[in-house]
């Protein structure tokens, strides 16, 4: 007894093509993983944004909140929300900081004259 094989046409093997980029759809199975999307800038915007309402009189925490939520508007549009946050805090407390130095230096200078009585 013999049997009969249809050696013809055999089934093609096709490798799923790798990714070609960040994004980038994978041509693989129904389950394979695309790499996550980092939004480490705008969550570093928001944070710091948080912390410079405790530590509002410095320059420095708002300043650098504010450079992260610049970047992360450019870089990372899915986490906007996060970035416009981050940047409305911080642009805010570095506002309420310099209003502070200002109100510090007027009311120095007024009343310099009777430091010396």
């Amino acid at each position: 007894m013999t049997t009969a094989t249809d050696t013809s046409t055999p089934a093609p093997f096709t490798e799923p093509a790798p990714f070609t980029g960040p994004g980038a759809q994978p041509n693989g199975p129904a389950g394979a993983v695309r790499p996550s999307e980092t939004n480490g800038f705008s969550i570093a915007s928001l944070v710091l944004g948080l912390v410079s309402i405790l530590a509002g009189f410095t320059v420095f925490v708002p300043v650098g909140g504010l450079v992260l939520g610049i970047m992360a508007l450019r870089r990372e549009p899915a986490s906007r929300t996060m970035a416009i946050w981050g940047i409305v805090l911080n642009s805010l407390m570095l506002a309420g900081a310099v209003i502070a130095v200002l109100a510090t230096v007027v009311f120095g200078l007024a009343f310099l004259p009777f430091a010396f009585l």
